[in-house]
């Protein structure tokens, strides 16, 4: 029904902002990674999300496209309820629900407060393969640190059918000069050793 909402944050606070758009007053639940991200905005857009309950009806904002769409992929898992997809949007950002969830992470779920170890489960298996299948296009930017000459070396030397142990092994006992070392050289002096 709604799609966003462009107007003046009259008020802010962590769980809610009140938004006036052509003189009316909407009353917006707000995740905690939303609020981090406007909290020095006047005005602003916030995507919404209208939920529609026996009984009540609940808008919710989000500060980017790919917020609410995650937010929409959690509440469609059985017992998920929309406070609760915003509690976990809350505790964690969005890109690391998407990377534990992509990654079959059930720890990192299940630290979030109110979801169960049944739970955590259950979102993955229901989600994992939708956000797998959408492509990186619609997917959230993941907050993945550059990998380190040493991890892109060891990638390579899996791929070239190494085992795993042995060439982390290998590349560990070349550390203490690696620091400087580029990925090739790295890969080439392993490939010396094994």
């Amino acid at each position: 029904m709604y799609d966003y909402f462009k107007g003046k944050l009259v008020i802010k606070a962590p769980t809610h902002v009140v938004m006036e758009v052509g003189g009316i007053g909407f009353y917006l639940h707000i995740s905690l990674t939303t609020y981090s991200q406007i909290k020095d905005q006047e005005d602003c857009k916030l995507y919404a999300s209208f939920i529609v309950r026996e009984d009540s009806h609940t808008l919710y904002g989000f500060a980017t496209e790919a917020e609410r769409h995650l937010f929409h992929h959690l509440i469609s898992v059985s017992g998920i309820g929309p406070n609760t997809g915003r509690m976990m949007l809350s505790s964690i950002t969005p890109e690391e629900i998407q990377q534990a969830i992509i990654a079959g992470q059930v720890a990192i779920i299940q630290k979030i407060k109110g979801i169960g170890p049944k739970t955590a489960q259950r979102v993955i298996l229901e989600l994992q393969d939708k956000l797998k299948k959408q492509g990186p296009d619609a997917l959230l930017p993941l907050v993945i640190s550059k990998p380190s000459a040493v991890d892109e070396a060891l990638s390579a030397l899996v791929m070239l059918g190494f085992p795993k142990q042995q060439a982390e092994k290998v590349l560990q006992s070349l550390d203490d000069a690696s620091s400087e070392q580029t990925v090739e050289q790295l890969i080439k002096a392993a490939l010396k050793k094994l």
